[in-house]
């Protein structure tokens, strides 16, 4: 049995799979048959107690049983989801930790431990997702402290309030769009049916799995996961070539009395050969998938959303679309070859970005590329933009932000605090509505971008972004801090705060290791061109 972490995936070789989980609180498992965009086809993708079945996918008492090769052939997963029993009173902390299962052939093959921290009432635990004509599970992990509801709302089933259900009470949906469809006539049970359409609401994740992922997004996590793997199998063919090329040497002059003879000779030429023929079969292997790979991103690049298209792609010229993430740079190893990989995170930026440096002013094209995809990022959305630049390093583009800027950007130290605070109290809002069920999704996108850190910044105000990093999902805020890495501050609030950020290295050789294979890959963070006429085209702020 495999022991599963976040994020982690692993192949499955079974026609038959179940699910099940135990928690502290009692639990109700459910299934959600979904395509591509993670969201459900129609009312009949939800399976649960008051509709058991679907295609391939069944509920029998507190197990969900998945016959793959009768899953709807559309389908891109099958997420698998335990939630608070409405009919057992609420336990005070949401569900407390979860252990699920998936077993094949009747026996229990992967376990994943979830402890939420938030108070979830509701887990995506585990995905079991097509891959081409495969199947791989998935350790989820993603939580809900809006209950089933929000966590339905989310993948497009619309709940309607229900006051004996209090998940229903939490969370709320809209459709949007010039001429929604109506909603599914076929209900699944009290309460509940398909959104047809686009969704307005996002549901508020307390605790994501570090790949928590959707449609434009997962495509290149996908092709990133390949290129590891193919990278890990090509280090391994060497490694092991290269024991066993030592090891086939010491034995044919292990002997004093053969090793200067024509037979030592052939045996070491015979062993010299089989390491190179592994060797070049490997490397073979490898410029093959890399050449795949190359072919999927070049196709993918036409059809991406801008924030996760290159500076190239034709996108940037035609309407902004919506992305789930954002392009941060490449991955690259020069020892496995040409690739370049795209590396990107999902949006809003729940984990804030940290950008390592000494010098500001040497990252603002790297800050200016991420604004540009961060705009581009939800354009359904209302963006607010506040920069604390004391060096005034980001000059050079913050004029074309002028549309979106939230007051000036601040380049007096004496001006962060109030500014944050403003911040800290819209979350703190924001937060007290949703504990009150009078909350909803938010409706703007806010970037905050603070520079210079910790610099100038008085020590309330690291305590301030830290209260943003645990609360700003709920007006939608996405984070960047820049300045040197403070993990090991004195200052235990800024080594907490720093060590909660996602770090991106701006110094050649430090590398970033896949959640695969633990291979390492050095990142080129994208810089934001500097020609004027292609700054109006990357800044977009409407």
């Amino acid at each position: 049995m495999i022991q599963l972490k976040a994020g982690q995936n692993i192949p499955l070789t079974g026609k038959v799979v179940r699910f099940g989980a135990k928690a502290e609180a009692a639990l109700d498992v459910s299934a959600l048959v979904v395509a591509e965009n993670l969201k459900v086809f129609d009312a009949e993708d939800f399976v649960f107690y008051n509709q058991p079945s679907a295609a391939g996918v069944r509920l029998d008492a507190d197990q969900v049983t998945i016959t793959l090769p009768e899953v709807r052939g559309d389908a891109k997963a099958v997420l698998l989801v335990v939630s608070a029993d409405p009919a057992v009173p609420a336990r005070p902390g949401g569900l407390g930790a979860v252990t699920a299962t998936l077993s094949e052939n009747n026996q229990v093959a992967a376990e994943f431990a979830i402890t939420p921290s938030s108070g979830e009432a509701a887990l995506i635990c585990l995905e079991v997702y097509r891959r081409g004509t495969d199947w791989r599970l998935r350790a989820v992990g993603q939580g809900y402290s809006g209950g089933l509801g929000v966590l339905l709302t989310a993948h497009g089933v619309e709940v309607e309030d229900d006051p004996a259900d209090p998940a229903a009470q939490t969370g709320s949906a809209a459709q949007t769009g010039d001429s929604p469809q109506p909603s599914a006539t076929q209900q699944p049970g009290p309460g509940v049916h398909t959104m047809a359409g686009p969704m307005a609401s996002e549901a508020r994740d307390a605790k994501a799995a570090p790949l928590e992922i959707g449609h434009g997004l997962e495509r290149l996590w996908m092709i990133f996961e390949d290129a590891a793997r193919s990278a890990a199998a090509l280090v391994s063919a060497r490694d092991y070539a290269a024991k066993r090329l030592d090891h086939e040497l010491s034995v044919a002059v292990s002997d004093p009395a053969t090793r200067n003879t024509p037979a030592a000779d052939a045996a070491r030429r015979a062993a010299q050969q089989r390491n190179d023929d592994l060797i070049a079969t490997a490397e073979s292997n490898h410029q093959r998938d890399s050449a795949q790979l190359v072919r999927e991103l070049a196709d993918a690049d036409l059809m991406l959303p801008p924030a996760l298209a290159s500076w190239d792609s034709p996108v940037w010229d035609k309407p902004i679309t919506p992305s789930d993430g954002i392009r941060l740079g490449e991955l690259y190893a020069r020892e496995r070859g040409t690739l370049r990989v795209p590396y990107c995170v999902p949006v809003p930026l729940n984990r804030p970005l940290w950008i390592d440096t000494e010098s500001t002013r040497a990252v603002a094209p790297v800050i200016g590329a991420l604004l540009a995809r961060l705009l581009t990022s939800k354009p359904g959305r209302r963006t607010l933009v506040d920069i604390i630049d004391l060096t005034g390093a980001f000059s050079g583009f913050t004029g074309l932000l002028a549309p979106v800027l939230n007051g000036p950007p601040i380049t007096d130290h004496t001006e962060i605090s109030e500014r944050l605070q403003a911040l800290v109290q819209a979350a703190e809002l924001a937060e007290l509505a949703f504990t009150s069920g009078m909350g909803s999704a938010p409706t703007e996108h806010r970037i905050l971008v603070a520079a210079d850190f910790p610099h100038g910044y008085q020590s309330s105000d690291a305590q301030r972004i830290g209260s943003l990093i645990m609360r700003g999902d709920l007006i939608g805020l996405s984070t960047v801090i820049i300045g040197s890495d403070e993990s090991d501050s004195g200052d235990s609030t800024v080594a907490m705060l720093s060590q909660s950020c996602r770090h991106l290295p701006t110094v050649d050789g430090t590398p970033l290791f896949d959640p695969w294979t633990g291979s390492p890959w050095e990142l080129d963070l994208d810089m934001l061109p500097q020609e004027p006429a292609l700054l109006a085209r990357y800044l977009r702020t409407h």
